[in-house]
């Protein structure tokens, strides 16, 4: 029971949060609605018992792109000034609309058969010996992040001189 009250909760967090991502006018309060989505969208991973999936949304979304976003917000000069309102609107609107039919369609003539024989699925640890076990990948994942590491050093040594220049 209580894990269904909080998968609720996140769920009406994570759309608040991409309905304030998109509503509102000033860039930073969108980046802050983006990451709340992001926090409950890895809330709803744990509570469905997918804790590497919550991990890793945690980690790479919460933890890497919402603060390179909020930087990019940061270095930014006009923040101050609201978001121009955009032409595209209607067809926008139009486009979300056709999405959410189509898919509500989709969900409600799809037979969904249920399988009570299922494998369990890998936990976090299984995962972790996967990956940093005998054999596994730890070196591709340290590579990853020194890569990461310098087109963050790039994009901030390039937005500085961006500045500077002007």
């Amino acid at each position: 029971m209580g894990i269904s009250i909080a998968f609720w909760v996140l769920a009406v967090c994570a759309v608040t949060g991409a309905l304030v991502v998109i509503t509102q006018r000033s860039l930073f309060r969108a980046a802050l609605g983006l990451i709340l989505c992001f926090i409950s969208t890895a809330g709803l991973f744990i509570t469905l018992s997918a804790d590497f999936l919550g991990l890793a949304q945690i980690l790479i979304y919460v933890g890497a792109i919402a603060v390179l976003i909020i930087m990019a917000v940061m270095l930014t000069r006009e923040i101050e000034r609201a978001n121009t309102a955009s032409r595209f609107k209607v067809s926008a609107l139009l486009g979300v609309l056709v999405f959410a039919g189509t898919a509500i369609w989709v969900l409600l003539n799809t037979s969904w058969p249920l399988d009570n024989n299922e494998p369990a699925a890998p936990t976090a640890t299984t995962l972790g010996n996967l990956l940093f076990g005998q054999g596994g990948l730890a070196l591709a994942v340290e590579i990853a992040g020194l890569l990461i590491l310098a087109a963050v050093i790039g994009a901030i040594s390039t937005a500085r001189e961006k500045n500077d220049g002007h």
